[in-house]
């Protein structure tokens, strides 16, 4: 999940800031040549051909030296972006100096002419419409001071290049927050798939253990009955957690190794499977007295992780009837091998689920069906249908797509 996670937000990354700084260096590049294309058509034409030729060639150089300065935001640094402003103010103010009366009165561009929109549009993409706002305001000043006076023409690129800077911001600042929004909602989907993942271990293991611990306790009685009562705090203190709640500190830090070890010599964590496996032999030893299996004569095998989960969620499906389908309840597991999937019901002869009790037992914490079935299945890929009818029985259907590996 981390992975896909992060190949999410890299992709986020490349789709929102990377192209802008991709399409600024070429617009950059292509400027210049526009730039020095129309110094080499009017060089005669300029008061001062060298001091043109001399503010060119600096304006090229710096080019060369800082073209890749705009690949990225790392690279392209603040003092970087002031100095790239400063060299453009330059070539403005200078036009005057270099350039003829008449070629200015008549509307000839400055001597950085549009590749000045470059360094207002890098204050643009690096630190959104406000940095923009104050580099195109300081660029319509220079090119109201050039001109000596608000010409139409003059007004129009000022208004243009302040509008589009201001708009280009605004949406580089709208889509960085569309960007952190949508890195955090992928942080909180994999939290939340982790947690989900951990409750079901939990309710698989821990909350069973302590369960059978309470039952067995308060029938034995006597210390049992201490131990059995202390069992049956931590279950309820673990179901909070896994509910969302916060852990109540009711036990001290020895006492809560000392019921930790005794999980896990009552229950050791049972090796995972590794390679191609039979669904059979894992669904098979739940049949007994009152479960019976029916399975395809040939093996169904899946990837071994996917048939674990499904095998885990069956055992859920098999200790919910156990718990609330009475002591006389019967259960029958049908294993299905389909071409494209594997299904595997669960149905018995219990007296049902009341309409509303998943609700219920989701709210106080019982999480079998929502994270120890439903979960597991969406976690494969799969799907996982409860049909449940009062005075009729449940059926669980738990469908897993071929080629399923467990997350």
């Amino acid at each position: 999940m981390t992975q896909r996670t992060g190949g999410r937000q890299r992709a986020v990354r490349m789709s929102v800031e990377l192209p802008l700084w991709r399409a600024l260096t070429g617009y950059r590049i292509l400027t210049l040549g526009y730039a020095l294309a129309l110094f080499f058509l009017n060089y005669r034409e300029y008061a001062h051909p060298p001091a043109a030729a001399l503010y060119m060639g600096v304006l090229t150089l710096w080019m060369l030296l800082t073209w890749n300065r705009v690949t990225s935001a790392e690279r392209c640094t603040k003092p970087f972006l002031i100095a790239d402003l400063t060299i453009a103010l330059a070539g403005i103010l200078l036009t005057p100096f270099i350039d003829t009366a008449e070629r200015i009165d008549a509307g000839s561009a400055t001597l950085p002419s549009i590749w000045t929109g470059g360094a207002v549009l890098g204050l643009a993409i690096k630190g959104g419409w406000r940095w923009a706002a104050a580099g195109s305001t300081i660029v319509a000043v220079a090119n109201l001071v050039e001109r000596g006076s608000p010409a139409r023409d003059t007004v129009h690129n000022v208004v243009l290049v302040w509008v589009s800077s201001i708009a280009i911001g605004y949406i580089v600042e709208v889509a960085r927050a569309s960007e952190r929004t949508l890195a955090r909602a992928l942080q909180i989907e994999a939290a939340t798939r982790e947690r989900e993942r951990l409750a079901r271990d939990i309710h698989d293991s821990v909350l069973q253990v302590l369960a059978m611990v309470q039952r067995r306790g308060a029938q034995i009685g006597g210390e049992a009955a201490e131990l059995g009562r202390m069992a049956g705090e931590q279950e309820i203190a673990l179901r909070s957690l896994v509910a969302g709640g916060l852990l109540p500190p009711q036990r001290s830090a020895a006492q809560l190794a000392e019921d930790a070890e005794l999980v896990r010599a009552v229950r050791p964590d049972p090796a995972p499977p590794t390679g191609p496996c039979d669904v059979r032999a894992l669904l098979a030893p739940h049949a007994g007295a009152t479960v019976t299996f029916s399975a395809p004569g040939t093996p169904v095998l899946l990837e071994a992780a996917a048939a674990a989960e499904l095998a885990a969620a069956v055992g859920a499906a098999l200790d919910n009837v156990a718990k609330h389908a009475g002591e006389g309840a019967r259960a029958w597991i049908l294993l299905e091998d389909e071409p494209d999937e594997v299904i595997v019901t669960v149905r018995d002869d219990g007296p049902g689920i009341a309409e509303g009790r998943l609700a219920d037992a989701e709210r106080e914490g019982r999480m079998g069906v929502a994270l120890s079935i439903r979960g597991r299945l969406r976690d494969l890929g799969g799907t996982a249908e409860l049909v449940s009818v009062p005075g009729q029985g449940t059926e669980v259907e738990l469908k897993v797509p071929r080629g399923s590996e467990g997350t």
